[in-house]
């Protein structure tokens, strides 16, 4: 992730910064997508692994990167919180 695009961005729901995922919470979501129990805020089935995500500053929020491009839409987003244990990662 480019260092000046992840320094303006921010969260739509919190408008607080965000930060690159470290790769065992990502690993760990990774784990959840594949036994499809990861969703969106949506309520969307996570069904493709995650290459690069965003963090939120509280560590609740998670935002996919697909292909260098953040997709940051509230309803993409995944809320660590309302997931199982085993989406609760960090």
């Amino acid at each position: 992730m480019d260092l000046t695009l992840l320094n303006i961005l921010c969260c739509p729901i919190t408008h607080k910064s965000l930060s690159v995922v470290a790769a065992d919470q990502l690993a760990g979501l990774n784990e959840d997508i594949a036994r499809g129990e990861l969703f969106t805020r949506g309520g969307v089935c996570v069904d493709k692994p995650m290459h690069e995500a965003l963090l939120t500053a509280c560590g609740r929020w998670v935002y996919p990167v697909i292909d260098g491009v953040p997709v940051l839409l509230e309803d993409s987003c995944v809320d660590l919180a309302s997931q199982s244990a085993g989406g609760q990662r960090g």
